[in-house]
């Protein structure tokens, strides 16, 4: 099979096509002929060997979320069928035309929904799902801020809260970006380039969650808006890990900081997302509240434009992967 195998940790020309052997699927995995792959902020962090446990990338095939046909099934699987279309969650090997696949972590491609277009779901909505609703706990009624709002993680948490009946606001980097995203369901949304963010949630009222991906110097900016109780979660920084803040203050107003990396949790943990994210998130996609967002596609061989693109930060929405046909 043909995949994408990162040569050694570096920039996007790392990336290169090459064959290799197909997959076979274990007793609890499924083998995926892979239609579409979603290309995401980790996979960039995995080729530069800068992801939470990635270590030694050299020979890695990168790609977290696929969607395709299932074309083998391993002795312990029950729920899928060979021929089935599935969307999947992976710790690595995406960006190929076959991926195996625990048979847990495998989700039904939503009705109407295309292969490219679900192969843009399963990161995202695992990521936000746990960052925003299991660990920030947001409410119905409350206020989210989400930074990046026009990315892959944006797009989606801005959706899944402002359809869970919560209010929405956002930071984005262009005029277009933030049109966009009021499209989507933000209520407020802050070009950073032209305001200070934290002058303007304040002025809403504050936020009850934060979800940020820029760490640094917003650190402490968060904590200044977020009202009493209020909830910061982490999923990248961007901007560096280190912040100053006052402890004393969090102590004060009673506020959490947590945070969280996806790839190394535990195969158990991550089959409890997939049934829980089926449970509240998949019937919001059949009832149309929550749509795909696609900026551009790359056939598999572009994997490297793919990579420049998604680090421009000129996007709004996903940008996927197309194998085969």
């Amino acid at each position: 099979m043909n995949a994408i195998v990162i040569s050694a940790a570096g920039g996007p020309e790392v990336l290169g096509l090459q064959t290799q052997p197909t997959p076979q699927s274990a007793a609890h995995e499924v083998l995926v002929r892979v239609h579409a792959a979603g290309v995401n902020r980790p996979d960039v962090l995995l080729r530069q060997g800068k992801y939470a446990g990635s270590g030694d990338v050299s020979g890695t095939v990168p790609g977290l979320e696929i969607a395709g046909t299932v074309e083998q099934c391993g002795p312990d699987v029950s729920r899928w069928q060979v021929g089935d279309q599935v969307c999947a969650l992976l710790a690595a090997g995406g960006y190929a035309e076959y991926a195996v696949v625990d048979a847990r972590h495998c989700l039904p491609v939503p009705a109407g929904w295309s292969f490219t277009e679900a192969a843009s779901l399963p990161e995202t909505v695992f990521t936000v799902w746990h960052n925003v609703f299991q660990r920030g706990q947001l409410q119905p009624g409350e206020t989210l801020l989400v930074h990046g709002g026009s990315s892959g993680i944006g797009i989606t948490a801005v959706q899944l809260a402002h359809a869970l009946g919560c209010r929405v606001a956002a930071t984005v980097g262009s005029a277009a970006k933030a049109e966009a995203v009021r499209a989507l369901g933000a209520e407020v949304v802050v070009n950073y380039q032209e305001d200070d963010f934290e002058e303007v949630v304040r002025a809403i009222g504050g936020a009850d969650v934060v979800l940020d991906m820029i760490g640094g110097d917003y650190t402490p900016k968060n904590l200044r808006l977020l009202r009493d109780d209020g909830r910061l979660v982490f999923i990248n920084a961007m901007r560096g890990g280190p912040a100053d803040f006052n402890a004393l203050d969090v102590m004060r107003r009673r506020l959490t900081i947590s945070g969280s990396t996806l790839r190394p949790r535990s195969a158990d943990f991550k089959a409890a997302l997939a049934a829980e994210v089926e449970g509240h998130v998949w019937p919001l996609l059949g009832e149309g509240r929550f749509r795909p967002v696609l900026y551009r596609t790359f056939p598999l061989s572009e994997a490297v434009a793919a990579h420049q693109l998604l680090e421009s930060s000129e996007h709004i929405g996903k940008i996927v992967l197309t194998v085969g046909e």
